[in-house]
């Protein structure tokens, strides 16, 4: 294998680094649309808000005998998805946009459902098929963001892995729980 030389000519960067300064992060060499990249990072941004809220409703309303250890899950997983949207915000201010917060419009632009759910076995349902959608929705904002924003890919793909962990625990929560009154 042969070793290729890395050549970067600094000169013509130094330049374009002065120029639409303004622009911040945003540089000559990003490559993808940013107004797409904005418009998808709003989407997952409206995402993880829903989705704290559904299980931050869920740790509060649970109820039963295995109710107190899965409202802990509800909450440290509640708390994970606050984290993850206060990233995309982050990234989306980056990229010089404005993350939209609106509560008129975050059921709207998200990808998963805002599912209240009546027994802590709908909550766990609700929560493991919001997590699935996240997870296919940033598998696909991955691919889209490509060599094109690789800061932004890798942002989505951290989340990624955190959702596919959160849908694993959910999962896992289903196997030993009675359903309408008997255990599986």
């Amino acid at each position: 294998m042969s070793k290729r030389n890395f050549h970067s000519d600094v000169a013509s960067i130094r330049k374009q680094a002065r120029q639409h300064i303004e622009s911040g992060a945003v540089t000559e060499g990003y490559k993808a649309d940013r107004e797409t990249v904005l418009t998808m990072l709003n989407g997952a941004l409206a995402t993880e808000i829903v989705c704290m809220l559904r299980y931050r409703r869920h740790h509060f309303t649970a109820k039963g005998i295995n109710s107190q250890s899965i409202a802990n899950e509800f909450l440290a997983h509640s708390n994970d998805e606050q984290a993850h949207a206060d990233r995309i915000a982050e990234r989306i201010v980056q990229l010089g946009g404005n993350p939209d917060f609106s509560p008129n419009k975050l059921t709207s632009r998200s990808h998963a459902e805002y599912a209240e759910g009546t027994s802590l076995n709908e909550m766990i349902k609700e929560n493991l098929v919001a997590e699935r959608i996240a997870i296919d929705t940033y598998r696909e904002m991955g691919r889209y963001f490509g060599d094109k924003d690789p800061t932004s890919r890798r942002l989505i793909e951290e989340i990624l892995a955190i959702e596919e962990q959160h849908a694993e625990d959910m999962s896992d929560l289903l196997v030993d729980m009675p359903i309408d009154g008997v255990q599986h």
